[in-house]
């Protein structure tokens, strides 16, 4: 392996890390609610209930409440259910007929039929088998028919507590993601005017491969809305929040649009610059002037969080500025030039949406096009 060889792999390693890590970090609260829901679980039913080592309590909790905020109380229901079905089967089964291999088929039959006649959905209907299986290999010792059934529902319940406490961040993250996707578009824009202005080739197509690399960030903006809204679903806490991550999750598709219309734009620079194709320097001047007003969106965005209505309000002024700009240069020659120009004017027009004005607002207050 060469030295360049090795520092990719390095390199990757050490975003391979990186990513991990952050993805941790998003998870921390999920991992802390799912440790102390467990922990309390195991106090309920065994220190204060007397429950001998009551397994399922602290199970029921951590499969109820996963790591995800996404149908967390559908979930918690179902697997509660679903939980509570088969350990009480299974429960009542094994003292009545033992256990063996013919006992275990029954005890799963029987669990898994009581889930589909309570139309349960597929979660519920799988945790009523497995627990059934669990109870039916742990033959319970006598008296303990249905101490198993109600820690299941100790678990379920202090899960269902814990489903509605819920804290901020996942309802900043829609805000943190599309200034994130906004930041990518400037970066873009940015290179974009410098090759337009060096005309390196390579530089052109280090760009493209850049550009071509950024729809997880349209899956991720995706991700952390429906996040969002899982959230404000789950916690009568937040309900309060839903208009904004409603909002919110309205600019994905003009974000998506101006990210795309991003990626057209450092294509046809590249297209250019490889073919010695001329482009005029006022295009770089406008690319510039618009990555600095996608900046200030961004900025606005990220302070925008204690005030979850608020858009970017303070950035439409000079977006409206460089669109006004895309009607007096002059026109290029060359067609790739011509489609930089059109690129420029679209992302003014969906970057103005998130400034909250509407599609027709922000079309029009673009002038026509240079003839």
């Amino acid at each position: 392996m060469d030295l360049s060889s090795l520092e990719q792999a390095r390199a990757r390693g050490r975003d391979s890390l990186h990513t991990r890590v952050t993805r941790l970090r998003s998870k921390g609260w999920l991992i802390l609610q799912c440790a102390v829901a467990a922990g309390v679980a195991w106090l309920i039913a065994a220190d204060l209930l007397g429950h001998p080592t009551p397994f399922f309590a602290p199970v029921a909790a951590v499969v109820s409440l996963g790591t995800s905020y996404g149908q967390r109380l559908r979930r918690v229901l179902e697997v509660t259910c679903g939980v509570a079905i088969g350990v009480f089967c299974a429960d009542l089964l094994v003292l009545q007929l033992g256990s063996g291999w013919w006992q275990l088929g029954l005890i799963v039959g029987l669990a898994m039929s009581a889930a589909f006649l309570l139309n349960g959905g597929q979660l519920f209907v799988i945790q009523a088998a497995v627990q059934s299986i669990v109870v039916a290999a742990l033959v319970p010792a006598p008296g303990d028919a249905l101490i198993r059934w109600t820690d299941a529902v100790i678990g379920g319940a202090v899960a269902l507590v814990a489903a509605t406490v819920v804290p901020a961040a996942p309802l900043r993250r829609p805000r943190e993601q599309a200034a994130v996707v906004v930041r990518k578009i400037a970066a873009l824009l940015r290179g974009a005017a410098e090759v337009m202005v060096e005309a390196e080739a390579e530089q052109g197509l280090d760009l493209l491969a850049e550009a071509r690399a950024t729809d997880p960030l349209i899956r991720e903006l995706q991700d952390a809305a429906a996040e969002g809204m899982a959230v404000v679903r789950s916690s009568p806490f937040r309900i309060r929040h839903a208009p904004a991550i409603r909002r919110m999750g309205d600019l994905i598709e003009p974000l998506d649009r101006a990210l795309r219309s991003t990626r057209v734009l450092v294509r046809q620079t590249a297209v250019a610059a490889y073919h010695h194709r001329e482009v005029p320097a006022s295009y770089a001047r406008l690319a510039r002037d618009l990555a600095d007003a996608a900046d200030l969106v961004a900025a606005e965005l990220v302070v925008a969080e204690s005030s979850p209505e608020r858009m970017a309000t303070a950035a439409r002024t000079v977006l409206l500025t460089v669109g006004e700009a895309t009607g007096s240069v002059e026109r290029a020659e060359e067609m790739s030039a011509e489609v930089v120009l059109a690129q420029l004017r679209s992302v003014v027009v969906d970057l103005l949406l998130l400034t909250g004005m509407d599609q027709l607002e922000s079309t029009d207050s673009l002038p026509p096009p240079p003839s």
